[in-house]
């Protein structure tokens, strides 16, 4: 069992204070909510709850090892050790950027509100995190579930990791022009973009394209099917075209299929400018994709660990 001699506690910044940044006051907040016709004391009762959470774990997990209090935005500049033991103080979004980045490190992931977090990726409430932590802490076994990742190559040497999703395509609403390759074939493609889900995501963005999918072919008297959902630690991934459009220089036969494991797909931009590659819906933190680059998707070598509930 592996000996754990720090506690690093991931959080996130609210709502709330992301407006007071934004508005510089919280009376600037309120008036601006106000006046667009919003709650602001949603905004209050969530950042409240967000607040009350955070408290209990400091007070909790105060165990006499050394903590560190890392927030959201520091995340992919922080080296996590092999002595470290994760807590990720929700959203389900948290956990997931999270997970790319904390390697074979366990992850204990606490939801701060369960009456506005849906917590997949959340299993333990604040009250209850302190047994789990300390029982890890002191070297004795808890059930962790593996979670498969995904992970897209460039020719020049990046490469970005995908908890739930990999996107290729552009930063705005134009169509994406490229090239895919998968299971032997190939073709330009002209679309909304490539979508590629781990099984973690299979119930995320990968969803809403089954249905927008489903619905469409309903409407046309057809029948499809409602969802593809695999478990979380299933070797394989799941990619899909959106919205593909057929002309005289592009195609759409390759829309959707599967990614086993120790295989790839090979995409090839053919845009001038404005493609991009981001994971997990964060877009802030993306790969260039333009010209020439070529993106090679593949399961990673590496998995994310969860904590769950059990022992």
């Amino acid at each position: 069992m592996a000996s754990y001699e720090k506690l690093v506690l991931v959080t996130r910044r609210t709502r709330l204070e992301e407006l007071i940044d934004r508005f510089n006051t919280k009376g600037q907040v309120r008036f601006y909510v106000a006046h667009a016709g919003g709650d602001f004391g949603e905004y209050e009762r969530e950042h409240d709850a967000y607040q009350r959470s955070l408290d209990r774990l400091r007070r909790d997990l105060d165990f006499g090892v050394p903590r560190q209090f890392l927030e959201r935005s520091l995340i992919a500049t922080y080296t996590f050790g092999a002595s470290d033991l994760v807590v990720a103080l929700g959203q389900d979004g948290l956990v997931a950027n999270v997970a790319k980045y904390a390697g074979d490190q366990p992850i204990v992931g606490v939801n701060p509100d369960p009456e506005r977090c849906d917590g997949v990726l959340l299993p333990f409430l604040p009250e209850e995190t302190k047994p789990v932590v300390e029982r890890l802490l002191n070297g004795k076994a808890w059930a962790t579930r593996p979670v498969t990742l995904a992970e897209i190559h460039l020719a020049d040497g990046q490469r970005l990791l995908a908890f739930n999703d990999l996107f290729i395509g552009t930063r705005s609403h134009a169509s994406a022009r490229y090239r895919i390759t998968a299971n032997g074939r190939n073709e330009a493609q002209s679309s909304s973009g490539v979508l590629v889900s781990t099984g973690a995501g299979s119930t995320g963005w990968m969803s809403s394209v089954f249905n927008m999918a489903t619905g469409v072919t309903a409407f046309a008297g057809g029948q499809g099917a409602t969802s593809i959902q695999f478990p979380w630690e299933d070797p394989r991934l799941l990619f899909a075209v959106r919205e593909p459009f057929v002309s005289r220089h592009s195609a759409a036969s390759i829309v959707a299929g599967w990614i086993d494991e120790g295989n790839e797909i090979r995409v090839e931009s053919l845009m001038a400018a404005g493609g991009v590659i981001f994971s997990d819906g964060v877009e802030q933190d993306y790969l260039e994709f333009n010209a020439g680059a070529i993106g090679r998707v593949r399961r990673a070598s590496q998995h994310a660990y969860l904590v769950v509930r059990g022992s």
